[in-house]
């Protein structure tokens, strides 16, 4: 029996990092297309450019998350939860969300085009950007039909695709979005962002394609499909709208206090706190999501997938994180310019937000893999009010620094209300290896930030790299004992090997 236990967790430790290592991979790949990104259009645009590419960013993401309507992550949920075992529904799930996606797509466009005006005016306090914004309603579209073709892939757990989808999508909105900067300048940043939403729409239709759907009218079965996507879909929308709109609101609070420069500033730090991040994240919203709300119904197993998610992501993440941390200064002026020193206090308290955002995520997805719609909307809500009101008091007091520090709190806060949601919904409980992996990290990353405060710079670099060091080699070790010899190549399993005995 226990070595049942033990091949059985050797497989799922094996699938996580699979998936990570995919979705993963194609991330750090994106990541040398941002740092291209990023400094070509820090230098064209400057802090002042980059903020109104921020807030264009997030008029287009509340705004297809609305018009979507959450339809892609509900259909996403009903395709995993048929297991693959039910071809017939799977398919009805699949044509009930293409044809939703490209009326919601269509509807979406058209209301966002007819308030455009009343958008920029809002959004900037004048008409100046109402063109730029009218330009935007084309990229609602082809985020929302993407998002249909994309829930697809991810309900049906085919990761490789998804990871060679990131991919293109990164390089062809490089390839076709820097040449309408160098040429137009601000005026180029909404027709690029359009274009970053045509290159996810072209990669998500090619690789859905080989699924075909039915074109024959809606019957009764298919109408009931479409509305259950919607039932649950709008609860997904509503925590979308509710996490996109805490962004946008906090990027206007920043503005309206410190200016638009600010606001770029803001942009440049949270883009790079989350990078390290966001494979890991990306990792567990498209595959440990679908295999967590596959067992559902069993809370032993999925209590048990939650912690070795969590152990593997925070062995992976942790050591980049305090890295990040240490080297703020160098990494801001690697991935934009020296004009944006000034958001490296910012990027620290995300990075410190970050670590509790990688122990507390695994967590949430039991909410949203046991379907309980109204404890995910509440927490949703709560977390909104939360962020924004930190935000709101803290710019005032500590200008755009404030915002950074407003985002740790918020995961603070929120780390300690999903443990308790999901003591009584699972009955879950840290494993005794993940309670020693949050004693290491935690401290740690406290110790780095804390040493930039009240040390040198270079004493608190040098003791950094030393911590970061220290973690890496660490969840090398662990990480080796997790997993069976034959996962890694025949040329290094005598350093795993080592490692191991070490």
């Amino acid at each position: 029996m226990s070595a049942l236990k033990d091949t059985n967790d050797s497989q799922s430790y094996r699938q996580i990092l699979k998936s990570t290592t995919l979705v993963g991979g194609s991330s750090m790949i994106n990541v040398g297309f941002s740092i291209l990104r990023n400094k070509a259009m820090a230098l064209l645009l400057g802090p002042e450019g980059i903020g109104i590419m921020a807030l264009y960013s997030s008029i287009v993401d509340i705004s297809q998350t609305v018009a979507g309507l959450g339809i892609s992550a509900s259909g996403v949920r009903q395709i995993a939860a048929a297991g693959g075992e039910d071809e017939h529904e799977i398919l009805r799930v699949v044509t009930a969300l293409r044809w939703a996606s490209l009326f919601l797509g269509i509807a979406g466009a058209l209301l966002f085009f007819a308030f455009s005006v009343q958008i920029a005016r809002f959004t900037f306090g004048n008409d100046e950007h109402a063109s730029g914004v009218m330009v935007l309603s084309l990229a609602v579209f082809l985020q929302v039909v993407a998002g249909g073709r994309a829930a697809v892939i991810q309900g049906t757990r085919d990761i490789s695709s998804l990871a060679r989808m990131s991919v293109l999508a990164g390089f062809f909105s490089v390839v076709i979005g820097l040449p309408l900067i160098y040429f137009f300048g601000a005026r180029g940043i909404a027709p690029s962002l359009v274009a970053a939403a045509f290159s996810s729409f072209a990669t998500s239709w090619w690789f859905s394609r080989q699924i075909k759907v039915s074109l024959a009218s809606m019957s009764t079965a298919m109408v009931q499909e479409i509305g259950a996507l919607f039932k649950l879909g709008v609860v997904f929308m509503m925590s979308g709208f509710l996490t996109m709109g805490s962004a946008y609101a906090i990027r206007l609070i920043i503005s309206s206090e410190s200016g638009i420069h600010a606001a770029g500033l803001y942009q440049a730090a949270w883009a790079l706190g989350g990078l390290y991040a966001s494979f890991i994240l990306q990792a567990m919203g498209t595959d440990f999501y679908p295999r967590l709300t596959a067992v559902a119904f069993d809370s032993v197993e999925c209590n048990r997938l939650v912690n070795e998610q969590a152990e593997v992501s925070m062995l992976l993440a942790g050591p980049g994180l305090i890295g990040t941390l240490t080297l703020a200064p160098l990494v801001i002026t690697l991935f934009y310019s020296a004009d944006f020193r000034e958001a490296v206090d910012v990027l620290r308290w995300i990075c410190l937000g970050m670590m509790l955002r990688i122990v507390a995520w695994p967590i949430g997805f039991i909410v949203l893999a046991k379907g309980a719609k109204a404890i995910f909307f509440w927490t949703e809500i709560a977390a909104t009010a939360i962020h924004v009101g930190l935000a709101w008091l803290l710019v005032q007091m500590f200008g755009v620094a404030g915002a950074g520090f407003a985002f740790f709190g918020l995961y603070v806060w929120h780390s300690i209300l999903v443990y308790w949601i999901a003591r009584r919904l699972t009955d879950f409980r840290w494993s005794a290896q993940n309670r020693r992996l949050i004693l290491v990290y935690l401290p740690l990353s406290a110790l780095v930030f804390g040493a930039f405060e009240i040390l040198p710079l270079w004493q608190a670099t040098i003791l950094g790299l030393a911590m970061a060091t220290l973690a890496g080699l660490f969840s090398l070790r662990v990480l080796a004992g997790l997993l069976p010899q034959d996962m890694f190549p025949a040329a290094i399993r005598p350093l795993i090997q080592s490692i191991r005995s070490a």
